[in-house]
């Protein structure tokens, strides 16, 4: 199944959350921290006020609750406005 998002949004992949602690011990799924970092999969045109400025494969930081959770093939994706990515990792 192929998404493309429309507008001004994106989909991102999610990084995988830590498993284990700097110490060595093994975190449960209950407990894990959400990531706020991931790769851009698919993005929009934009719109006519706002042009898109994120391609396919950058690496974003993006908030705590931003955009809707997707599932799709068995995969976990968010997919959020552009304006919702706080910054590219270069």
């Amino acid at each position: 199944m192929t998404i493309r998002p429309l507008a001004d949004r994106v989909l991102v992949l999610p990084a995988e959350a830590e498993v284990k602690t700097a110490s060595g011990i093994i975190i449960p799924d209950t407990a894990k921290e959400k990531p706020l970092k991931g790769e851009v999969i698919a993005c929009g045109e934009g719109t006519k006020d706002e042009k898109m400025i994120l391609k396919k494969g950058d690496s974003v930081l993006y908030g705590k609750y931003s955009g809707t959770e997707l599932e799709i093939e068995g995969k976990k994706y968010l997919i959020m406005r552009q304006s919702d990515v706080l910054a590219v990792v270069e």
